[in-house]
């Protein structure tokens, strides 16, 4: 019995014992990772105890914001939320040893970070924002944090534009740790962060993620072996704002275009509306220029689109003048002839004017009668005048009342064939074009 007892307060005193060496303070804890005091080792080599171990690093993006896609530069603008982890052999501990304490905060300045860069990165330095501190769990496991503000290189492809989609590539790789100590992986599946990102997305523009994609591979650099990350983020254009600024306008003028051939040819309205039209294009043409980079090897269908149009407004003001011109040339003939005849007729009145008093004076057989004026001397001859111009009068309204009913000369009739031929040939091109653009931009759709 007395045995019994001894053994009881032996292990009352062990418990109490024990009770009091463990340590509930981070003090403690960080005492026992040896980060109280300067060691560098933990920060200027991997943190293994082995060095054939592979550090495993994984790593998450998140894009939240898209802010600009620069066509003629080339480069993406977007907001990105960076999330590594990776273990450190160094950093362990039993939480029921200290209390529980199942997390620590560490700062980055004494740990080992990974020299992992996108290689697509083409911001300034000072819109990084790594966090300050890194977290560390009793399994040695590591995870950073970082927020970005990243500029980077990606081959736009225009040729669809303003239909267009954009896959960017965001390649996350060492800069000198080989495959052999380092292997890259993700925290989370592509289809995960593609729901993440579409939930916390807080500006898009004129722009819409459409998937993240992600790719792991090796690379040969300097006949080495480096593991890289490739995150492929798809974004989709809202073509909306171009369809009601650029392709509805060029249909509208291509439409006034067709329906400029209903105004008549004789008067100066019809080349003037043409002009105008070619005009609006060519600002149109130069909305364009603003936004298309002059580096794209294919021409974009809207380029392509802007320019056939302003070569049929340009073909049709051509012929709009060919008309003119022919049927000017026709009505010069007509006055030329016209003078011509009125030109013989006053001669042949001067002439009568003239021989009637002489020969009534030699014969002396013309008198004036009785209450009638003579009609030799001044006003005699201002009389004959004014009967001469009503007979012009009157002789210029039957030729234009001949001139309706007779058919048009032969450059007119020349004019008015041309007209009608182009006019056919005109709908038919306009409709074909606008047909194969319709197409090709629908191939997008359905591709």
């Amino acid at each position: 019995m007395a045995a019994l007892r001894v053994l009881a307060f032996l292990a009352l005193t062990a418990a109490v014992s024990s009770g009091q060496t463990s340590d509930c303070s981070y003090f403690g804890l960080l005492e026992h990772l040896n980060l109280t005091t300067t060691n560098d080792f933990l920060t200027i080599s991997r943190p293994v105890k082995n060095w054939t171990t592979l550090t495993v690093v994984q790593v998450n993006m998140v894009p939240y914001g898209i802010l600009q896609v620069d066509e003629k530069s080339q480069t993406v603008t977007s907001h990105i939320w960076i999330e590594m982890s990776w273990k450190s052999e160094f950093l362990t501990w039993e939480p029921s040893h200290f209390c529980g304490i199942n997390m620590l905060s560490v700062p980055l300045s004494k740990l080992w970070i990974p020299d992992i860069q996108i290689q697509e990165d083409a911001s300034d330095t000072g819109s990084i924002q790594k966090g300050l501190r890194a977290s560390v769990s009793p399994s040695g496991r590591v995870t950073t944090n970082t927020r970005q503000r990243l500029t980077s290189t990606c081959q736009l492809k225009l040729f669809l534009f303003p239909f267009d989609e954009q896959c960017c590539n965001f390649t996350f790789a060492p800069m000198s740790t080989t495959n052999e100590n380092m292997m890259l992986g993700t925290l989370t599946n592509d289809t995960i962060l593609t729901i993440i990102s579409e939930q916390i997305m807080v500006t898009q523009g004129e722009w819409q993620l459409k998937n993240i994609e992600i790719i792991n591979y090796n690379h040969v650099k300097n006949g080495s072996y480096y593991n890289a990350l490739v995150f492929l983020v798809t974004i989709t254009r809202k073509p909306m704002l171009y369809v009601i600024i650029l392709i509805v306008p060029l249909f509208y003028l291509l439409v006034l275009d067709l329906a400029s051939f209903f105004i008549s040819g004789a008067r100066g309205e019809k080349l003037s509306f043409k002009v105008t039209v070619l005009l609006s294009i060519s600002v149109l043409l130069l909305i364009l220029q603003d936004m298309l980079p002059s580096t794209e090897d294919k021409l974009p269908l809207m380029a392509s689109y802007c320019v056939a149009v302003f070569t049929l407004v340009g073909i049709s003001l051509l012929e709009a003048i060919l008309v003119s011109f022919l049927t000017d040339l026709d009505g010069d003939c007509d006055q030329k002839a016209q003078r011509s005849v009125d030109a013989q007729m006053k001669i042949q009145l001067e002439a009568d004017c003239h021989e009637e008093p002489t020969g009534a004076e030699e014969k002396g057989q013309v008198r004036p009668e009785k209450g009638h004026p003579p009609l030799d001397g001044p006003r005699g001859h201002d009389l004959l005048t004014l009967v001469l111009e009503e007979v012009k009068a009157a002789r210029q309204v039957a030729e234009e009342q001949e001139k309706e009913k007779r058919k048009p000369g032969c450059y007119k009739r020349v004019a008015e064939t041309i007209d009608c031929v182009f006019f056919v040939l005109y709908s038919l091109t306009v409709v074909i074009f606008l047909a194969w653009m319709v197409n090709a931009w629908a191939q997008k759709q359905t591709g």
